[in-house]
């Protein structure tokens, strides 16, 4: 007859007290919470016993040998994981003070109730383990693309990254496409610093947030006296960029105008400031980005046939955050990371639950919305640890913001539709390549085939 399974432990604590029935009492209370306990009665013993592994070491703060702040110093310099708490006498407020400073992670005051022990002592067990998973998330980020500012794991990002490694050697101009938020001038700028000219300039510029009657200027340059307020003459941010890289940001809110005057400088390599009449020879790669569909724009007017096919050559598609959600952990902990090195928020820990709130949203701003929430729920939050309560999302969850995909109830046509919308999304981001598609959708190549084969005209 095999032996019963012993309980799953909730960790593994040391009580250090000189008083037998007050260690009594607490590894009884203490075991049957689930506990594994093992006590000492002297800074001696709590010495040889420091030398396992324990999760949490409660200790008094006067023994007959030494006291608790050594104990506490030298835990936190051989185990800095393990969480501290310190038993106080009534009326030692200053060395419970001192203790925290230290770096306990709490104090009791004798005499003390049990069930309040084994509340904080489990609060302190969860809250170290926290801290150590946000470690590990930390350490792993960046390692998982290899790319600076750039972070996940899940296919999709992987795809994003093999492609940014394929087209930087190249000075071949580049779109980079995608929701707003979803971090395009990140990918241009791994391109810039992944190229031959990554030692040149890189140059960017918004094209829909600025005026139109200044973005001539801002694009080309002028001379002095081309306009009221030209007291001098300046080059425009292509010229800055010349040898290095030009990001034409949000390339699709700049007017038809505008589009027929980049499109001379594209095709002749040369610049002219407005108000001048010599031209600059110029030599730039060009990335551009939007999060408009170009190709419709093109169908209604709105963009030049001849500008698109310019700036289109390849192509960089970047998923939004609700197609990568097991991204968001290494995001949150990236994010975090950051916020504490800038300094002026608290430092807490995301829960699990609080984790699986965030892959339940919709995210309609993308990482840059996750960014927000992650500040905002670390500023805002009361305790050590971020609760689900404590993130204040602003928009519906993301089971919620779904609407009906269309009139009728037939799941047939809904899972086809959901296939169709895969497919396409799968070779968009495979840049067409077909064993990359079957890649990420996890098929074969045939099957991939057969796919596509059924995917209605649009």
């Amino acid at each position: 007859m095999s032996e019963p399974t012993p309980p799953v432990s909730e960790g593994r604590i040391l009580v250090i007290d000189d008083e037998p029935s007050l260690r009594d009492v607490l590894e009884l209370g203490l075991s049957r919470a689930g506990f594994v306990v093992g006590t000492a009665a002297s800074y001696a013993e709590a010495v040889t016993r420091l030398e396992d592994h324990w999760d949490l070491v409660v200790t008094d703060l006067q023994l007959p040998d030494g006291d608790g702040l050594s104990i506490l110093r030298q835990v936190k310099d051989t185990s800095p994981e393990t969480a501290v708490m310190v038993l106080t006498a009534h009326g030692s407020a200053d060395t419970a003070v001192a203790a925290m400073k230290l770096g306990a992670h709490d104090y009791l005051t004798k005499p003390f109730d049990l069930d309040e022990l084994r509340i904080r002592a489990r609060q302190a067990i969860e809250g170290e383990q926290l801290r150590r998973e946000n470690r590990e998330l930390r350490a792993q980020v960046g390692a998982r693309s290899g790319i600076q500012g750039l972070i996940g794991k899940s296919p999709a990002m992987r795809a994003v990254v093999e492609r940014i490694r394929a087209v930087s050697p190249s000075s071949s101009t580049v779109l980079v496409v995608g929701e707003s938020g979803t971090g395009k001038e990140l990918v241009a700028r791994a391109i810039h610093d992944l190229s031959q000219r990554k030692n040149r300039p890189f140059v960017a510029i918004n094209c829909g947030a600025i005026a139109e009657s200044l973005l001539e200027s801002e694009m080309f340059g002028h001379v002095r006296g081309a306009f009221t307020d030209a007291r001098q003459s300046r080059a425009g941010v292509i010229e800055q960029a010349h040898q290095g890289t030009l990001l034409l940001d949000e390339i699709g809110e700049m007017s038809l105008g505008m589009q027929v005057k980049l499109l001379r400088v594209i095709q002749e390599r040369r610049v002219r400031r407005v108000g001048g009449v010599e031209e600059t020879p110029v030599d730039v790669r060009i990335i551009a980005s939007t999060h408009r569909d170009l190709a419709q724009m093109v169908r209604e007017g709105t963009f030049r046939e001849d500008l698109y096919y310019r700036i289109d050559v390849i192509r960089v598609s970047l998923p939004p955050l609700r197609e990568r959600l097991d991204d968001i952990p290494l995001l949150v902990a990236e994010f975090s990371s950051r916020l504490f090195r800038q300094g002026g928020v608290p430092k807490r820990v995301f829960s699990p639950a609080a984790l699986a709130a965030f892959m339940r949203h919709s995210w309609p701003g993308n990482v840059r919305e996750l960014e927000n929430a992650v500040e905002r729920a670390l500023t805002l939050a009361s305790g050590d640890t971020v609760g689900p309560n404590d993130l204040s999302l602003a928009s519906p969850a993301r089971d919620q913001a779904v609407p009906d995909p269309y009139p009728g109830f037939s799941l047939q046509d809904y899972l086809s539709r959901t296939e169709h919308n895969l497919v396409r999304r799968a070779m968009e981001i495979a840049g067409d390549r077909r064993p990359e598609a079957a890649k990420l959708l996890g098929v074969s190549a045939r099957a991939l085939k057969y796919l596509l084969s059924k995917l209605p005209a649009e």
